[in-house]
Parts: C-alpha cells; sequence; structure tokens
C-alpha cells in the first residue's frame, strides 16, 4: 500500500530526474582527461608547435576540451597577425553598344532576299523588265553581273563580279549571299533575268516554310557528273545551275515540301498567255523561258489579272459571309452596313458636325471653295463626276444583263459628300434609255447610290531634311512701307537675333525710276538703311545685306529673278513681308516643310483683324488667336519656303511662254508660276507661328484676274468678322436713328 503510494507521488517528478540523470552521465564522458599535443600540416608529434614551458597546451585546444589555465595568461601570449588590405583596381567601364535598330540587337531577321542573275547584254531589257515585275512587290532584289556597266538602270541594285562566264558568275552570286547577306535573310530566292517570277506567290510559298529545315527548292535537274567523289548518283538540282549546293551541302533540289509545290512551267516559243489554259500555267510561280521584254509584260499583264479575279471572288464570299453572319446578330441585318465591309457613315454629335452634300450636274457644280454658289466643272472634278456616272451605267448593265440594256441619256441630280471614315459619297438621279431584247425601248429615271472607299494608309518615303539648314529671309520694301520697318526690326531682333538663330535677313529695296534718279540727294529708305546700321553695330555677329531695285512694275517673279542670281543653288529662301512676325519656330517648319527637289511650302498666316474691331473684345485685345482678333487668310500667298534651284528649274520651264508673252512676269505670282511649270509638291497649311498685322495694303491692278481679285477679297475680309462688321452696322443705325 506504501509502495504504491510512493510510486504514485514520484511518477510525476520520475522523467526529470531521469533526464538530469542523464545530463550528467553525458557531460562526464564528453571530458578529454588526458592532454593531447595538436599536430598541423603532417608533422610528427614529438615536434613543439607554440607551446608554453610548461608543456600544457593553451592555445589550441578543442572545442570540447577545457582549459585548465587563466585567459588572462593566454591572452598575453596571443600576437595578432595583420593582414594588409589591397584595393582592386576597378577597370574603366566598358562603353554599352547598342544597335541602330531593334531587329539588329533581337537578332531579327528580313524574310526574302531575291538574287536574279543577269549579263552586259540583257541587263537592260530583260534585267529592266524584271525589275518593273518584281521590284515594287519585293524588299530587297539585287541584281548580279559579270561586266561592269558605265550607267546602271535606273532604280536597280547591280553588283558586278568581273567575269561574265556563267558559272563564275553563279559562284561569286551564292560566295556574296554566304559573305553579305547570309545572316540577314531567312530564305533566298535565285533567278535569272529571262525568268518570269510571280513575287506574291514566291512571298506566300516563303510565308509558309520554317527555317527550322535545310530546304532547296525550285525546279529538279538530274544532276550529272561532280566536283566531288561524296556526290551521290541520284543527286538533284534546282535549273539554274547552283550544282554547288548539292555538291557541299549535301542537299537535293525538291519541287515540294511538307504539301508545299514549287510550280513551275516551261513557256514554248513565241506563246500567248492568253491562250495557255493548263492547270501548271495558271498556278506558277516562275514560267521560263522568256525571250524578250515584251513577252515579261504580257506575262505580267495576264497573272496580274489573274490575281485581281482572285481578290475579287475573295471579297465577294467575304460579304456573303458578312451577310450570312449579320442575320443571327443583336440588331439583325442592320449590322450589315452597305457596301459590305466598308466602314459604316460618320454619325454626327452635334449640328456643328454634319456632314453638308454638294449639288452638280454634269456642267455645274453648286459648293464653290471661293464661297460663289454655282460654278463651272473643270479639272479633277469634271473627271470625276464622268467616272462615277460610267461606273454606275456598268454595274447597272452587269446586273440586268443579258435581259436590258441601259444607255445614259442625261443626269438629272447629283449629290456627293466626303465621309471621313469612309470616302466619297455618291447619289445620281439618272435619266436612262431601257432596251430590251425584242430591241424595245422606253425612257425611265433611276437613282444609284455609289461609295468611292479610302485606300489603305500608306507611308510615303520623304527625302532627308534637318533643322540645320539656313534660311535666308526676303523682305521686299516699297516707299508705302517704310512706316513698317521699324517694329519688324525691333520684332525680328527680338527673336532670331537674340538666339542667334541660323538665319540672314536681307532687304529688297524697290525704287520707281524718278525715286532711283533722286537717290544721291533724297534716299527714300536712308532711314531704313541707318536703323540696319545700328542693328549691325548693335549685335556684332549680324550682317544685314540690301539689294537695290528699280523698276516701274513691280513683280514678285522679277524680284525673285534677281534675289537668285545674288544667292548659291543650295540656298533655302524664305520671301516675306514686312508685316510678318518672324520667329524660331516658324523657321524650323520653313526648314522642315521645304525639301529640295521635292516640296515648296507656302504658310498660311493669322491675318489680324483692323483694331478698331478687335479691341472691341477682350479675348482678341489679348493677342490670342481667337476668331474675335482675325483669321488665317487662305487667300494670302505672299509667304513662301523653297529652295533656289527649285526656283531656277521652274523659272527655266517658263521662259518659253515669257518670250511669247512677257505680260505673264507680272500677271503671274510664285505661287501661280509653281503650280503650273513645276512638278513639285506644293504643300499648303496653316501657319499659328505666322501673324500678320492689319494694314491698308494696295493690290496691284496689272496682276492676272484671279490674283487681283484674291488680293481685294483678303483685303475686305481682313477688316473683321461678319458678326463683328454686322454690330458695327447695327450701332451705327441705331445711332443716326436715335
Amino acid at each position: 500500500m506504501r509502495f504504491s503510494m510512493c510510486v504514485s507521488l514520484l511518477r510525476p517528478v520520475g522523467p526529470v530526474v531521469i533526464g538530469i540523470s542523464l545530463g550528467f552521465t553525458l557531460s562526464f564522458l564528453s571530458v578529454n582527461w588526458v592532454d593531447e599535443s595538436c599536430h598541423f600540416d603532417g608533422k610528427d608529434p614529438g615536434d613543439d608547435i607554440g607551446l608554453p614551458q610548461d608543456g600544457t597546451l593553451k592555445g589550441a585546444r578543442k572545442p570540447s576540451s577545457i582549459s585548465t589555465n587563466n585567459d588572462e595568461d593566454s591572452e598575453e601570449g596571443f600576437e595578432p597577425r595583420i593582414v594588409p588590405y589591397k584595393q582592386v583596381q576597378q577597370s574603366s567601364p566598358k562603353k554599352l553598344f547598342r544597335a541602330k535598330y531593334i531587329s539588329t540587337e533581337l537578332g531579327m531577321r528580313e524574310r526574302l532576299f531575291v538574287g536574279v542573275l543577269t549579263s552586259k547584254a540583257t541587263i537592260n531589257s530583260l534585267g529592266v523588265a524584271v525589275n518593273h515585275t518584281i521590284g515594287h512587290h519585293l524588299d530587297s532584289v539585287v541584281f548580279f553581273t559579270g561586266t561592269h556597266q558605265r550607267k546602271v538602270p535606273h532604280g536597280m541594285l547591280v553588283v558586278t563580279h568581273g567575269d561574265e562566264r556563267p558559272v563564275w558568275n553563279m559562284y561569286q552570286t551564292v560566295k556574296y549571299v554566304v559573305e553579305r547577306a547570309l545572316d540577314e535573310y531567312d530564305w533566298f530566292y535565285l533567278v535569272q533575268d529571262d525568268a518570269y517570277t510571280e513575287a506574291d506567290r514566291v512571298k506566300a510559298l516563303v510565308e509558309h516554310l520554317s527555317v527550322e529545315r535545310q530546304l532547296y527548292m525550285g525546279v529538279p535537274v538530274e544532276f550529272i557528273g561532280g566536283g566531288r567523289e561524296t556526290a551521290t548518283a541520284d543527286g538533284r538540282y534546282c535549273a539554274g545551275g547552283f550544282g554547288c549546293i548539292v555538291d557541299y551541302a549535301g542537299t537535293n533540289c525538291v519541287d515540294e515540301h511538307e504539301g508545299l509545290k514549287y510550280y513551275h512551267y516551261k513557256l514554248d516559243k513565241n506563246s500567248d498567255p492568253y491562250k495557255e489554259g493548263s492547270e501548271e500555267f495558271q498556278n506558277a510561280l516562275s514560267v521560263h523561258p522568256v525571250s524578250d521584254p515584251e513577252q515579261m509584260y504580257r506575262l505580267h499583264k495576264h497573272f496580274t489579272e489573274l490575281e485581281l479575279q482572285t481578290t475579287y471572288n475573295e471579297i465577294t464570299k467575304l460579304q456573303a459571309e458578312i451577310k450570312n453572319v449579320s442575320v443571327v446578330a443583336f440588331d439583325g441585318n442592320r449590322t450589315s452596313q452597305w457596301p459590305v465591309g466598308i466602314t459604316p457613315p460618320f454619325e454626327p454629335k452635334t449640328r456643328f458636325e454634319v456632314l453638308r452634300w454638294e449639288y452638280f450636274t454634269e456642267e455645274h457644280v453648286y459648293s464653290c471653295v471661293d464661297g460663289s454658289p454655282k460654278c463651272e466643272l473643270r479639272g479633277v472634278d469634271r473627271m470625276d463626276v464622268a467616272d462615277v456616272i460610267g461606273v454606275a451605267l456598268d454595274q447597272l448593265n452587269d446586273k440586268y444583263k443579258p435581259v436590258l440594256r441601259l444607255k445614259k441619256q442625261q443626269l438629272i441630280n447629283g449629290y456627293r459628300r466626303f465621309d471621313p471614315t469612309r470616302g466619297m459619297e455618291y447619289t445620281l438621279d439618272l435619266q436612262l434609255e431601257v432596251v430590251n431584247q425584242k430591241g424595245h425601248s422606253r425612257s425611265m429615271a433611276k437613282r444609284v447610290h455609289l461609295v468611292r472607299p479610302l485606300s489603305r494608309i500608306e507611308i510615303i518615303p520623304m527625302p532627308y531634311v534637318t533643322e540645320a539648314t539656313r534660311v535666308h529671309v526676303i523682305i521686299p520694301l516699297t516707299l508705302q512701307d517704310r512706316s513698317h520697318v521699324t517694329r519688324f526690326l525691333e520684332a525680328f531682333a527680338s527673336g532670331p537675333f537674340e538666339t542667334s538663330e541660323n538665319a540672314i535677313l536681307t532687304f529688297l529695296f524697290i525704287y520707281d525710276p524718278l525715286e532711283a534718279q533722286q537717290v544721291s540727294q533724297n534716299d527714300i529708305f536712308a532711314t531704313v538703311k541707318a536703323q540696319i546700321n545700328g542693328y549691325e553695330r548693335k549685335y556684332a555677329a549680324v550682317k544685314i545685306p540690301w539689294i537695290s531695285v528699280k523698276t516701274e512694275t513691280p513683280s514678285q517673279i522679277k524680284f525673285m529673278d534677281i534675289i537668285s542670281k545674288k544667292h548659291p543653288v543650295d540656298t533655302l529662301l524664305f520671301l516675306a513681308d514686312v508685316n510678318t512676325n518672324v520667329n524660331s519656330e516658324f523657321l524650323n517648319r520653313c526648314r522642315m516643310n521645304s525639301i529640295n527637289n521635292w516640296q515648296v511650302f507656302f504658310p498660311i498666316h493669322f491675318q489680324d483683324f483692323h483694331p478698331a474691331m478687335a479691341h472691341r473684345d477682350a479675348a482678341a485685345t489679348a493677342g490670342n488667336l481667337v476668331k474675335e482678333a482675325g483669321r488665317f487668310d487662305r487667300g494670302a500667298f505672299d509667304e513662301a519656303c523653297f529652295y533656289n534651284s527649285d526656283y531656277m528649274a521652274t523659272r527655266a520651264r517658263m521662259s518659253a511662254d515669257v518670250q511669247e508673252n512677257e505680260e505673264l512676269l507680272e500677271s503671274l505670282d510664285v505661287y501661280d508660276m509653281f503650280v503650273k511649270y513645276s512638278s513639285l509638291h506644293v504643300f499648303r497649311a496653316v501657319e499659328p507661328a505666322l501673324r500678320q498685322g492689319r494694314r491698308e495694303q494696295p493690290c496691284n491692278p496689272r496682276l492676272s484676274e484671279d490674283v487681283y481679285h484674291r488680293c481685294v477679297e483678303g483685303s475686305l475680309e481682313s477688316l473683321g468678322s461678319r458678326s463683328q462688321l454686322a454690330m458695327l452696322l447695327f450701332e451705327q443705325e441705331h445711332g443716326n436713328s436715335t
């Protein structure tokens, strides 16, 4: 009983007692009771390694051993070893090389390289024909020839090898591809100049080929003989003579790969493409041999018509699919707009966005550029109306043939408008003569709707221009302009002079014969010349040249003839007015929009209204570009930016007409000259940075009727807006009545 009671009392503390006992036991077992000598680097146990005189180990012991000496004695015998720190010399950081194009840095390559083997005898005939048929379809086309040409055909990249032997030309062509183009293209297409290539089909074939496979594709020809013993008896190379690919790469030529077939057609002599109806010819990627350029162009016309018809069939198929899908759409048939596949019409949000329809007949249009209610159809507008009527008749005849045949009698009504989202829309009311199969006819009216859709947006390549070009600002001055010179010079000095703009200011002093005779006694521009001298002294780096001209009839072209002779051919000229505010912002746009041998720039300046009108409004008084302060004068062509070489070339084309009629120099301005006698782009755009103050400017009656009318109309419209003039008249009438 007592024993069981003791057990019950000791049971809770039993594990604790057992744990403590086990701990003491393990501690005693871990103590090293015998001194051990330390051995380093394989030395004998008898070697003495830093032991004290008493023979005991102090500095080195096992982690589990117990030191029997005092810590102070051990610290006295400890000597630290100082390890010197050597700073690592930092190498100069290497400049990070970045490729010019991201495609180079990412290792992206072009898809197809086309090499055409030609010769000295055929490069100007078949070579040019090949370039005309495939050059605008393929991105990279290079012509390889043996002998150097003194004059290379325009628009062709020609590589000369130096030997006319065909085998040598083939070898050098493959060598050129391996050394210069292998890392830039995925696929290479080599062809002779006597073969017609359907470029679009070749591109479509290449798009379905994988670059992971080694492929030698073309027209297989049996491999006869071999330059090496490794050539197999059943080796085949592609027609054209590139047997070295078989010989060295060990790859035979095939005309089919993974379901893709290279279709080729061998053309008979004097064969007509339109009479070749075989499936191989219709699906051919290349046709060989072509005897002359005319046959090459006939083949190109035939295959282009096939591709066009295929495109029309695909469009018809897509339209049918859109109609089928629109039936189950949320809005039903309303989902498919007419014409099917064309962007839906523009939906105006406010009344100011409503598109206006223009009414026209076959002779007149009732919405003119100059604001007239009616003007004659001429030029491209007349051609546009005739083309639309012709297309409408063709569509109607295609729809009703062979039951009915329709002929146009007259255009009753015509409406057109430009929709920026879809294109030009037309609505025509036609009076037609309908003739049936029996020859009976009757007259009827028919309304048709047509749309000329916008084509795909295309980026037009433009020549390179820079903002570092020096601009020569030309300011013609007459007697009436003297009072405005002071303000012009102050504005020019605070802008281009202060900022050291790369521009030269030149004045053209215009004297009539009487003023020119009195120039030594009474120079009408003496004060202007004194001001010029003052600015030259103030700005040491500025020189303001002037040119004096004597004439009875001032004319822009006559003035420019003199200025053109005073400047180099590559000079950029800015013809301005003394009332024009010239600043650096506009000069930069003058440089960017004027392209030598390509484009001239005629900016549309902002014309201030009469101060009496503009000062009536607080916003206009603040000098802002608001409708109360002025307007963009679309009828002004006084400011112009162009290169001297472009002016000289256009002036040379005009010389023949000037010999027959010398009045052209007085009746035309520079704008009309560029429009009529040059093939350059004449660029017109509103220019907010170009502002012109209000002044009374007399119009030259010697100018042509159109130019004189523009001048008078612009002078009247620069008085004020219609609402301002109406309010002024209302106030005057109200004041008189009271």
